[in-house]
């Protein structure tokens, strides 16, 4: 009987709904829609024609399961790269035990906070976690952050064991805390900029009904993080992922009252080099236009960055290496900001400023570049699987899409929405977008796929164009949280170390908690004359 109770291996499991999906193209009929191209905030979309959908040939796969694995390795080659940098990087840059620093150094902060009677009784952790869990979901809502927490859990999840709590609760505190303000989105261009262009609404229009949804998300989802982080840290053995964490609790039980303290020539090298380097950047780009939504603010933000640099970068020379380590890594995630808020980067530039990141830092550390090199491997090598489960996983939707039966599962669901009252369509239409979620995460993607079926039908029935845009938003956030075929999602999980079906047994109360509250949140888009719907 205990051959039937071991759980698969994640990759066993993703393999598995890959064949799944194999058979049901022998099973669902091919179908397709018409497609045509409109322009959106300046950009040119794949949309579906209305009325469009018609029948063709089966296209059954059989061995293309496994050609499926090569195109879906191709497909999210960007994932993959960016992942395997910055596990090369960031291993660079734990060589220097900095990070391990930092976190000595706040936590020994916060136990001085714990001295207040204010902070004692509310919980200086919890309110830690709330803050940090806000950042992330403000970034989620404003600028659609998901690729990038993938960069961010290699340095909070050594944060959250430091603390007492688990790897789960560092993957909450960047990764869903982002994925709940996705759902809940305020000026979001990839979910909701683009679903409102494809709808022919004014951009970022019923933004205060949003608001509402955005803290109504934030309250019940951190809740729920946060009761599930206090009984851990009452009793770490309660996690799920206890014994994965071990090789994270292993790399932090070095003496840090033992770590020798010092700044080697090597580090004021590579803070002059920085400076310099940051002092060109902002005499060729002196301003910086910083796009929110439809606002922008056009500042001279990079040469500010780079006077705080010099300064913080001498204060911390004057400390130790360690430091200056850690103030490297500030001004990356400082100009991650910048660049993804002005210049529209992506994971190619981010990926690109970690790699340059770890360089800086193991040169700082006085390692050769050899050594350097050497520890870059080091770091592929420790995260390879959580990349090539990345691959595997966009297997899935190869397999769908070349069996043509993407096309057919969405005119059928659409078609259950004939004949239904306004509640009882905007429920559907949610279920809808929940469903095609798990096959298609991406929600710009899913915008150009669905939205032009979904807002001519809500005009039919008398719903608010803006309320299938709510039904579309909540039903693109939560279950990316959960959906195998989420890069983002397999690419966290991956480099957390923790396994598939131990994530979806913790998560699916939350997830399922988060999906009734949407429906709940969207009976007042079609009940209630709401500003904008």
């Amino acid at each position: 009987m205990a051959i039937f109770k071991k759980v698969p291996h994640t990759y066993t499991i993703v393999f598995s709904i890959i064949v799944l999906c194999a058979i049901l193209t022998w099973i669902i009929p091919g179908g397709e829609f018409e497609r045509t191209t409109k322009l959106v905030d300046g950009v040119e979309r794949t949309i579906i024609v209305e009325n469009s959908f018609h029948h063709v040939d089966n296209t059954p796969q059989t061995w293309q399961v496994f050609s499926a694995l090569y195109k879906g390795f191709t497909n999210q080659s960007g994932i993959i790269i960016f992942i395997l940098m910055l596990g090369g990087a960031f291993w660079v840059l734990n060589d220097s035990k900095s990070i391990d620093v930092g976190i000595f150094s706040f936590l020994k902060f916060t136990k001085r906070l714990e001295k207040i009677k204010i902070f004692r009784k509310i919980g200086v952790n919890n309110i830690i976690l709330i803050l940090i869990m806000s950042m992330f979901s403000a970034f989620g809502a404003i600028f659609g952050m998901s690729e990038e927490t993938i960069a961010f859990i290699i340095i909070l999840i050594p944060l959250a064991i430091s603390m007492g709590y688990d790897s789960i609760t560092g993957v909450c505190i960047v990764f869903v805390a982002a994925g709940l303000g996705f759902a809940g989105a305020i000026l979001n261009p990839f979910t909701i900029g683009i679903a409102q262009g494809l709808s022919d609404l004014p951009l970022f229009s019923g933004i205060e009904y949003r608001i509402v949804c955005w803290i109504i998300i934030n309250i019940v989802g951190f809740t729920f993080i946060l009761r599930y982080a206090n009984r851990i840290h009452k009793n770490p053995k309660l996690s799920p992922v206890y014994e994965n964490d071990k090789v994270w609790r292993e790399r932090g039980d070095s003496n840090m009252e033992d770590l020798k303290y010092y700044t080697p020539k090597a580090a004021w090298v590579m803070y002059i080099a920085i400076l310099a380097s940051l002092i060109a950047f902002s005499y060729y780009f002196p301003e910086t236009t910083l796009k929110i939504g439809q606002s922008e603010n056009t500042t001279c933000v990079i040469p500010i960055a780079t006077g705080l640099f010099a300064l913080l970068g001498l204060v911390s020379l004057r400390k130790s290496v360690h430091f200056f380590i850690l103030n490297i890594l500030l001004f990356t995630i400082i100009f991650l900001i910048i660049g993804v808020m002005g210049y529209h980067w992506y994971i190619m530039e981010i990926a690109a400023l970690f790699l340059a990141m770890g360089v800086s830092a193991g040169i700082s550390f006085n390692r050769s570049a050899d050594e350097i090199v050497k520890l870059f491997l080091e770091g592929v090598k420790d995260i390879l699987s959580a990349a090539l489960i990345v691959g595997l996983a966009g297997g899935i939707i190869v397999i769908l899409q070349d069996g043509k039966i993407i096309d057919t599962i969405l005119n059928s669901l659409a078609g259950t929405m004939q004949d239904a009252g306004k509640i009882t369509s905007v429920g559907i239409m949610y279920v809808i977008q929940n469903l095609i979620n798990i096959i298609i995460p991406s929600g710009s993607a899913k915008a150009a796929l669905t939205m032009p079926i979904m807002a001519p039908f809500s005009d039919v029935i008398g719903l608010s164009r803006q309320a299938t845009v709510m039904a579309f938003q909540f039903g693109d956030g939560f279950t990316n949280m959960l959906t195998p075929t989420s890069g983002v999602l397999i690419g966290v999980l991956g480099v957390a170390k923790i396994p598939y079906d131990k994530w979806v047994k913790w998560a699916w109360p939350l997830i399922l908690g988060m999906v009734i509250l949407g429906f709940l949140l969207l009976i007042p888009t079609a009940t209630m004359n709401l500003n904008g719907f």
